[in-house]
C-alpha cells in the first residue's frame, strides 16, 4: 500500500471525528469542491474540519476505495450526513489528493459530490 494513502486517510478520519488538528496539510494547501474553492490554506482547512458547520453534519464515511496515479490519490466513498443522531442522506464523494512522493503532506484536494445510487439486490 502506498504510504500516502495513510496521509490522505487522516483527512477522512478528520471528517468523521471533526478534529483536523493532525491532518498533514502543506501551508499553502487548497481544496476545491464542485469547482468552488472551499479551502484556502492548511490552517484554514484544519479549522474548517474541526469546527466548520459544513462538516458537522457528517456522520460516517464508508466503502472507501483508493486509486493512485502518480502524485494523485483518489478516494471514492459514501458519506452519510444527518442531524440529531439521524441519517438524512448519503452521497458519493470522490476526492483527489495531490500528495507529492517527496513531501507526504496534502497540497491540493479536489472534491466531487453526487447522489449515491441505491444498490439493487
Amino acid at each position: 500500500m502506498d504510504p500516502r494513502i495513510a496521509v490522505a486517510s487522516t483527512y477522512l478520519d478528520a471528517l468523521r471525528s471533526h478534529d483536523g488538528s493532525s491532518v498533514p496539510l502543506a501551508p499553502d494547501a487548497v481544496r476545491h469542491e464542485v469547482g468552488l474553492k472551499t479551502g484556502f490554506s492548511g490552517n484554514h482547512l484544519r479549522r474548517s474540519l474541526s469546527g466548520g458547520p459544513q462538516y458537522r453534519v457528517i456522520r460516517d464515511i464508508r466503502e472507501v476505495e483508493w486509486t493512485v496515479d502518480g502524485d494523485d490519490l483518489t478516494a471514492d466513498y459514501l458519506l452519510d450526513a444527518g442531524l440529531f443522531g439521524r441519517n438524512l442522506m448519503t452521497v458519493r464523494v470522490t476526492e483527489t489528493f495531490w500528495i507529492p512522493a517527496d513531501d507526504h503532506r496534502i497540497h491540493h484536494i479536489t472534491a466531487k459530490i453526487r447522489p449515491a445510487r441505491a444498490k439493487h439486490t
